[in-house]
């Protein structure tokens, strides 16, 4: 239960951001007992109930805050109304009327049974010829209250269709039930008397309660006043927001051949006008804020009115006392459509909870307020700074990875690269200043740090979690670790100084003469674990192989774990095999090979600069292969060639066979020192003094090159690419 304290602390700390927005793409932090939904539909009436005009919603604006119960909350295919705003099938009494193909939730139709009816002909027959004891002691314990439930139950028609399927004593009878399994059910459905009320409530009987109490509002009456008039989609018609055929019914899809005419709700991804979600404004003289979804005083009133409609206190987990029980724990905890829960309980047939408990309650017993609170607050977390890493053609979300400071305040994103962590990306252009070297790094990313440092504390409370769903139903936490303030930034600054190098793959957009133009920029740091899994795996990798490298790296950054070797091997393998791949993606898995490897041999301490003074056979001979790469790109330069050189093309033969490939590398060399002639003395001695430095068993060794080669491929390129900028500019241009 850490979690979820952790989590209801948060929001505690953060009341004050409660329905506040900072940004209108992001939901923000909810009131409880509320949730969001796209709307496609604004109606705007009087304090009266009188309708005024309607709209279609643009969608940047859709987003809308609603009141929910928690049934309505988690609904997914039932008939479960929000108390206010909602689809047109609840709030529309003329929605059939109109041709409404789903099944109304307007108003039931009236009950054909009487208080009688149901005392007599459903009780009585249970009662009747049955002598299992849990129904009768179910009745000794309600016998008083009996007539106060009978009366509820003859307002609530769907309810008395529910509980005269009088079939389960025959069945019982037939011994083709399980007996106690149906006890059970029956004693739960009348013991969870509220649940049920609630699950067989109509919009208009749902909003009359809500109106009807001490906790009423005044937008919520004139919304009641104005849907009992049964006119909505009628008036909608009137309006030109929803449009019908020539037989009185609503369009399923407008006519193709009017394209230059298309009304806004049928540019709506909706499969038909009638699915239209429909939000209201009350205009009342004075109120200054008439959109119902952003009234404070409206979210407070139905939080008091739910609240009050909760009888039944549990034991709640979390904080040890006994507070009011919560029947269900709130979804869309990575996005709107997400419906995985983290708690939920559906066991009741068969072996019960595998013989521990009786009831879900006994194994898990959350309160209402504290389930919403840590809900609500772990969906603003994870939208706001959360990483959500989608699967599939439909794009599911799966695995996810939040981290927050207990005290609401901003911290460094684990999974971003250094190049975000420095806010790098948020430069307005490309003249600023960035990281070119280990030590501006450290520099600057130690300013960064203590500049989280000096907001966040010592000991504030940092929390890493990781989120996954197998089933789209049910979610589980896969990494959890609570730390400090200052070790959490002191393990992130130790990921980003420890696995740095320099890389060249990020794309930024910056505004040149008023046009935008992208380009790659230079920086040092580490990479983020998305591009390491893309790296080890290439940019196609299958989603749940990427959400499983990510998940494999988020320790090595956290707990400072070693990284991997397999993901290693396999980055090297990649970045040895340039001729597979375009030349930025080679680039960028070069580097991230680099960083790598660098950080699995943390021992060994290599510089991101070319080490003259390093004599290791493979360091050497990756050096070999970029000054012949160097030298035959510059002949081909001046040619205007423009093809891949010889040393990209054996590249992976040179890996595993360094001393024959290097020969036949060496010998392809001939025609391009002639082409080049004085010029390319200064590489052949380059060339020759690498050589030199060989130990003679090493250079004649042909076993398979390790990663090392890879840094001095890299370390030799760069400063090849420094000199020659410094010497003349324009020829460094050209040989990138």
């Amino acid at each position: 239960m850490s979690w979820i304290q952790k989590l209801y602390e948060t929001y505690e700390n953060c009341q004050s951001m409660v329905g506040k927005s900072t940004d209108d793409n992001n939901t923000p932090l909810l009131p409880i007992c509320h949730t969001t939904q796209i709307a496609q539909i604004e109606v705007t009436i009087d304090q009266e109930g009188n309708f005024k005009r309607a709209r279609v919603v643009p969608k940047d604006d859709a987003k809308t805050i609603i009141p929910c119960t928690e049934d309505s909350g988690g609904r997914t295919s039932g008939l479960r109304p929000h108390p206010l705003c909602d689809k047109l099938q609840y709030v529309a009494a003329d929605y059939q009327q109109y041709g409404g193909s789903k099944k109304p939730c307007f108003r039931l139709d009236d009950s054909p049974y009487g208080n009688n009816d149901i005392e007599t002909e459903y009780f009585k027959n249970e009662l009747e010829g049955t002598s299992y004891i849990s129904i009768k002691e179910f009745f000794d314990k309600y016998k008083k209250k009996l007539h106060e439930i009978f009366s509820e139950l003859v307002k609530i028609p769907n309810l008395v269709v529910i509980i005269n399927r009088n079939e389960s004593i025959e069945k019982i009878r037939e011994g083709s039930v399980d007996t106690e399994t149906i006890i059970k059910n029956k004693y739960k459905l009348i013991d969870i008397f509220p649940k049920t009320l609630q699950k067989t409530i109509t919009y208009e009987y749902l909003l009359e309660r809500w109106c009807a109490s001490e906790h009423s509002h005044p937008k919520a009456e004139a919304v009641l006043k104005y849907v009992k008039k049964g006119t909505v989609v009628k008036d909608l018609i009137d309006s030109k927001v929803l449009f019908v055929g020539e037989n009185g019914k609503l369009l399923k899809k407008w006519d193709k051949k009017q394209k230059d005419n298309i009304p806004d709700i049928f540019k709506l991804s909706l499969d038909e006008q009638a699915d239209a979600f429909v939000r209201w404004i009350v205009e009342i003289p004075n109120d200054p804020q008439s959109a119902v979804w952003l009234d404070m005083s409206l979210y407070e009133s139905w939080i008091k009115y739910y609240s009050s409609t909760k009888k039944t206190k549990t034991l709640c987990y979390v904080v040890g006392t006994d507070l009011l029980e919560a029947d269900q724990h709130p979804k869309k905890l990575r996005n709107d459509t997400d419906s995985a829960k983290l708690i939920s309980a559906n066991d009741t047939s068969g072996f019960t909870f595998r013989g521990r408990f009786l009831t879900a309650g006994q194994a898990c017993g959350v309160s209402l307020d504290i389930s919403q609170k840590s809900h609500l607050a772990l969906r603003w977390l994870i939208e706001r700074q959360g990483k959500v890493f989608y699967e599939g053609k439909r794009r599911t979300p799966g695995l996810t990875i939040v981290a927050w400071a207990i005290t609401g305040e901003q911290i460094p994103d684990p999974l971003a690269d250094s190049f975000s962590i420095m806010g790098f990306d948020k430069l307005e252009s490309d003249s600023e200043p960035i990281a070119s070297n280990a030590q501006d790094l450290a520099l600057r990313l130690k300013k960064k740090i203590s500049g989280y440092s000096v907001t966040l504390g010592d000991t504030t409370g940092v929390v890493v979690m990781g989120l996954d769903s197998a089933t789209p139903g049910r979610m589980s936490i896969t990494f959890y670790r609570e730390l400090t303030g200052s070790d959490f930034l002191a393990r992130v600054e130790n990921w980003h100084q420890t696995c740095c190098w320099i890389h060249n793959y990020r794309p930024k957009e910056i505004d040149v003469a008023g046009k935008k133009k992208t380009i790659y920029i230079q920086f040092v740091g580490a990479p983020a674990p998305s591009d390491i899994a893309e790296a080890a795996y290439g940019s196609k990798v299958d989603d749940r192989l990427r959400n499983a490298t990510v998940e494999r790296i988020l320790p090595c950054i956290i707990d400072g774990q070693k990284i991997p070797r397999d993901l290693v091997e396999s980055v090297v393998r990649q970045a040895s095999n340039r001729i597979a791949m375009e030349n930025w993606e080679w680039n960028k898995t070069l580097s991230i090979a680099c960083a790598l490897y660098r950080k699995y041999h943390e021992k060994e301490e290599y510089d991101m600069a070319l080490d003259e003074n390093r004599t290791t056979r493979d360091y050497l001979y990756g050096r070999l292969l970029a000054l012949a790469d160097n030298l035959e790109q510059w002949a081909l330069s001046k040619a205007n060639e423009d093809r891949p050189t010889t040393a990209a093309r054996l590249m992976q033969r040179f890996a595993d066979h360094p001393y024959t490939t290097w020969r036949t590398i060496e010998l392809s060399l001939q025609p391009y020192k002639a082409r080049l002639g004085a010029k390319s003395l200064s590489r052949q001695r380059l060339i020759s003094e690498v050589t030199t430095k060989f130990k003679p068993d090493d250079y004649t060794n042909d076993k398979k090159l390790s990663g090392e080669f890879l840094l001095g491929y890299h370390c030799q390129r760069e400063a090849l690419r420094s000199k020659e900028k410094e010497e003349d500019p324009e020829e460094g241009m050209l040989q990138e």
